[in-house]
């Protein structure tokens, strides 16, 4: 019988308050420069044709919307690309090319291949030194079988390339390893996410798990005192009432005309934003139909200052997908079947995906994500006339690196109440 390899998948928790770093952790990663001539596959330049890396958070975005449509979408394609990344160090032939196909590499020389490893290290390496007021933690870890080896090349690669933390589990004291896994996560996600692992079976040899932890304020906060509470429309038959934050000032936006959109940039503290796209009544599958690297590289070349009054809602919503079903549906399927070639894991091919998991959760409040205890800074009101976007009905929102130029999360808030 074919041991099962169960692959689970996580992302963690969006907040709010800062957390500063030691420098001398950080001082060789700091000296990795992005734009030295070598190419970052995960990295998108839109002078460049590059990899279609960029375009697998849309991909994966519009798989998921197609199974709830109208209901509120969240996932972390860093977590979900970095975990199948990892998994892929140990595969070979159809396995291998379907994997990193998905993800949007081709041309899969040996060389190729490094190259693309080599690209995951250096941004994981940039995000998990980030700015001093942001917290940005991205971790992986390998749970493998009490007496189960692993090929040496595979562990040190994955520790070489994605600096895996490795545990030993009893998995048939299936009961004791799903505590030691969900103790794991809930620790690096700081209470957020306590039960990643439902279900294990006996059969399992190797649990894979990628978290990411994301803290940071808003650059311009949103003053509490100025919260009400207002009407936000699901749909064209039904609102429900949520807490309308708001706060005047010079903001990057962009009204995209071809798509009935409006784009709004709301820069955090230190290297991340929030790309808030808000379409207008009845042209949400339009601009969902649209999303691409391409039209993103649009928006962010036509971003404009302007005087806004900006009314969004407070909301916290979370994601839980069966990653194995959206990825077959993307053609990434010999993974998940008895043909699964994963013999650079341990020199057999008797091992296969039998579970692929993804929770992810975000909490947007006026100080960025979740109050902490900190005082907001107070945005003063501007006395000159300002255009007022309101966000009272379903919306987008991407989260991206800027100093990598990497997605981290993508949302679609239809109800901000559900959560």
């Amino acid at each position: 019988m074919k041991c099962i390899l169960c692959l689970c998948l996580l992302l963690a928790v969006l907040c709010a308050v800062t957390h500063c770093r030691h420098e001398d952790i950080c001082h060789e990663v700091n000296n990795i420069n992005l734009q030295d001539g070598t190419e970052n596959l995960l990295t998108h330049n839109c002078d460049k044709q590059g990899s279609n890396y960029a375009d697998f958070v849309f991909r994966f975005y519009k798989q998921a919307v197609s199974k709830e449509a109208d209901e509120n979408v969240f996932f972390s394609p860093m977590s979900i690309s970095t975990a199948f990344a990892m998994l892929a160090v140990g595969a070979k032939s159809t396995t291998l090319s379907q994997i990193f196909g998905g993800l949007g590499f081709d041309d899969l020389t040996e060389a190729r291949i490094h190259e693309i490893h080599d690209s995951f290290h250096k941004v994981l390496s940039i995000l998990n030194c980030a700015d001093a007021n942001i917290t940005l933690n991205i971790g992986n870890a390998i749970f493998t079988a009490t007496g189960y080896e692993p090929q040496e090349s595979f562990l040190q690669n994955i520790k070489q390339f994605y600096d895996a933390d490795f545990f030993n589990s009893d998995f048939h004291k299936p009961e004791e390893t799903k505590k030691q896994i969900n103790k794991y996560i809930e620790e690096k996600t700081k209470g957020k996410i306590p039960e990643l692992v439902g279900h294990l079976e006996p059969s399992t040899v190797l649990v894979l798990t990628n978290y990411i932890y994301f803290k940071a304020a808003w650059e311009k906060s949103f003053d509490p005192l100025r919260t009400y509470e207002d009407d936000f429309f699901v749909n064209t038959n039904a609102s429900v009432r949520v807490n309308m934050m708001q706060h005047d000032n010079t903001t990057n936006s962009y009204y995209d005309q071809d798509l009935s959109c409006e784009v709004i940039e709301l820069p955090y503290q230190g290297t991340a934003r929030a790309l808030l796209i808000l379409p207008d009544d009845g042209k949400m599958k339009q601009v969902e139909d649209a999303l691409s690297k391409e039209t993103l590289c649009k928006w962010n070349n036509k971003l404009m200052p302007r005087r806004l009054n900006l009314q969004l809602p407070k909301f916290s919503i979370s994601g839980s997908y069966d990653v194995k079903s959206l990825f077959e549906k993307m053609g990434i399927t010999e993974v998940f079947s008895g043909n699964a070639d994963l013999s650079g894991i341990s020199g057999s091919h008797n091992l296969q995906v039998s579970q692929a998991i993804h929770k992810a959760l975000l909490e947007v409040d006026e100080a960025g994500s979740e109050a902490a205890g900190a005082t907001a800074a107070i945005s003063t009101r501007l006395l000159y006339p300002s255009v007022t976007i309101k966000f009272n009905k379903p919306f987008l929102i991407l989260i991206s690196d800027k100093l990598t130029g990497t997605t981290l999360f993508m949302g679609k808030i239809v109800d901000p109440t559900k959560k």
